[in-house]
């Protein structure tokens, strides 16, 4: 059997080289690999496949008690209402040239109500009788007692502010300052302390018959 022919010099140091590169590619490889499959892992688990959550937090604040009174009321009638409310800031630019509005339309839906004070009634307002079982008793006027917005209700409409225009921060908040004035004039002029007047002399009437009283007699100061 003849020998084998000896390698050529150098030809196993090229060998050597080349298994080291190879193996070097192939360890650059597998190393993309894992990052990628990393950064593909934790894409999907920070977006979890969709829209992120989104957490509200109210941060609970001291609560204080400003003013305590109270209240004696006698609320008889109570009108539901809706206005509209266009307002309107208006400014001059460029020396009058040029004017520019920052504008709301805020549709407001609220209730007024109407009826009698009874802290404010004094004394000889209230004349009974016991044997004869009469009753003479003298309300306050009636009077506006609320103007409340339904805030859930109310909304705005359309805001607009023109490239010149500033801004008002407080614009919505003087809109539902203008509302709640003017829900209040519509109530007066569709006559809600008529029905106030009527709907108290009637609740007091059959109150105080309720406690024994034949004859019930009730009026408005001033009248």
């Amino acid at each position: 059997m003849s020998a084998s022919a000896p390698a050529p010099p150098g030809e196993g140091a090229q060998l050597w080289k080349g298994a080291r590169w190879v193996t070097a590619v192939l360890v650059l490889a597998a190393a993309a690999f894992v990052a990628t499959t990393l950064v593909t892992c934790a894409y999907h688990m920070a977006t979890d496949g969709g829209e992120p959550d989104t957490t509200t937090v109210v941060r609970p604040t001291p609560q204080v008690v400003v003013a305590v009174r109270d209240l004696a009321q006698l609320e008889s009638t109570e009108y539901h209402m809706e206005r509209v409310v266009d307002l309107k800031d208006r400014e001059q630019r460029m020396f009058g040239l040029v004017q520019t509005e920052d504008a709301i339309l805020l549709i407001a839906v609220g209730d007024v109500s109407a009826g009698v004070d009874l802290t404010r009634m004094q004394d000889g307002d209230v004349v009974v009788d016991p044997d004869a079982r009469t009753a003479h008793i003298t309300l306050p006027q009636p009077e506006i007692l609320s103007t409340r917005l339904d805030n859930e209700r109310t909304y705005v409409h359309h805001r607009s502010t023109d490239a010149l225009a500033r801004r008002s921060e407080t614009l919505e908040t003087r809109a539902r300052q203008e509302a709640e004035r003017t829900l209040t004039d519509a109530a007066l002029e569709a006559g809600i302390l008529d029905r106030a007047r009527g709907n108290s002399r009637e609740t007091i009437t059959v109150l105080v018959r309720s406690l024994g009283y034949d004859e019930v007699t009730v009026d408005f100061a001033g009248e």
